[in-house]
């Protein structure tokens, strides 16, 4: 539809809507939307599918290296809220150290566990339905990141977590977290899910990884033109 014809459409259903005549607002919306996903299935599977793979090989890139977690405060993993006391009871025992040990040693298995996550979110990719697409293209800001959430954060769970176990197991502070978080959980001051270090640093390192795909997401939503492709330009301009 031109852009005119649109522009008088939408006047004719506000004279309408003014005058009592409300389905004509329904007519417009109806109209507008028609216009919104005018192109095709295979448009619409081409850049959602550029979409989805820029997002995740960029959140991949900048968060499976060093300091991609510890040097970003969006994503770095800091101890559980819960364990305030017990680290500054460390602290005050002269075992601070041993403390920024740990939260470093966290931040580092997340940053080697990351790039586990590069076939998993290129196979999800290729397995996207053009029901997918178009619920992406139509959804909120973050409807990538909660495709490739629902795809494959129990896959990754499973790859990520022995990477994060043999990261961890070299700080010797590991298994006094354990024991700390576990009398925490007990007396529910934290999360039980967060009692173990391997588990609460799989958890944290993935929230990351889909929390930058989100960014990345984002990006493209706000200036598709910028990305300097014609399919992501038609489909998310």
């Amino acid at each position: 539809m031109a852009t005119n014809e649109l522009d008088a459409t939408r006047r004719k259903c506000m004279t309408r809507l003014a005058t009592g005549a409300g389905v004509g607002w329904w007519l417009l919306l109806a109209r507008e939307q028609a216009y919104a996903l005018s192109f095709s299935d295979a448009d619409a599977s081409a850049g959602v599918r550029e979409a989805l793979s820029r997002g995740a090989e960029s959140a991949v890139q900048l968060l499976g290296k060093q300091d991609g977690f510890l040097g970003n405060p969006k994503v770095r993993i800091p101890l559980p809220s819960g364990l305030d006391s017990a680290a500054k009871l460390l602290k005050s025992t002269g075992q601070g150290a041993k403390v920024e040990e740990l939260e470093t040693a966290m931040n580092r298995a997340a940053e080697q566990a990351v790039p586990e996550a590069g076939p998993l979110l290129s196979n999800a990719v290729k397995q996207m339905t053009v029901t997918d697409a178009k619920k992406i293209v139509t959804g909120g800001d973050t409807s990538v990141t909660q495709f490739f959430a629902s795809k494959t954060r129990a896959p990754l769970t499973e790859r990520f977590l022995p990477v994060v176990t043999r990261a961890t197991d070299k700080v010797s502070l590991a298994e006094k977290y354990n024991a700390v978080a576990g009398q925490a959980a007990g007396f529910g001051l934290i999360k039980k899910k967060d009692a173990n270090i391997q588990q609460y640093v799989t958890g944290k390192s993935l929230d990351g990884l889909y929390f930058m795909i989100g960014e990345e997401e984002r990006k493209i939503r706000r200036d598709p033109i910028g990305t300097g492709s014609d399919i992501l330009k038609k489909v998310f301009g």
